[in-house]
């Protein structure tokens, strides 16, 4: 199964550089000099690592095929893809696909809305959660989201007061 491990930020000065937005806890196992990643959509690669370096706490990447700072812009957006057969599972790991879909309900059973995202974060990860046309971020620790079943399709949460309110701030 393909899993996406980076999406293509922002362009970086004129060389045709770009910040990327990481999808992966390890990304010294899957961005690094020469390697090779495909992309979706798929006619935007496949995208080959030149250089890798760290710019103010972001990693910043320049591919072969892209020369300048128009070309990287070009490529903004653009989701970076791996085989996650080649990826170590861990216990309570999760990809955004394996999420995205799934129902986010309270531990009574009201149901709170669907489960569009996984944002990965330095300090947590955020579900992105479709509730009443409007998105919310869930942060994905143990307290507040206790249980993911994967066979029911269904994520349990014990949101803090505010969290869900109908009203927006």
């Amino acid at each position: 199964m393909d899993v996406v491990v980076a999406e293509v930020g922002s362009a970086h000065a004129l060389k045709g550089e770009v910040y990327l937005n990481l999808r992966t806890d390890v990304p010294e196992e899957r961005i690094y000099p020469g390697a090779e990643l495909r992309t979706q959509p798929a006619g935007r690669g496949p995208l080959t690592v030149a250089t890798i370096r760290v710019h103010k706490g972001r990693l910043v990447v320049r591919f072969e095929e892209v020369k300048d700072r128009t070309g990287a812009e070009a490529i903004r957006g653009v989701k970076l893809i791996a085989d996650s057969d080649d990826i170590e599972d861990e216990d309570d790991a999760w990809y955004a696909h394996e999420l995205e879909g799934m129902r986010v309900q309270t531990e009574s059973g009201e149901d709170l809305g669907v489960v569009r995202d996984l944002i990965l974060g330095d300090a947590q990860d955020l579900l992105v959660v479709d509730f009443n046309g409007r998105e919310v971020l869930v942060p994905f620790v143990e307290q507040i989201v206790p249980e993911v079943d994967e066979e029911a399709g269904v994520i349990l949460v014990d949101p803090p007061g505010g969290l869900f309110d109908d009203e927006e701030a």
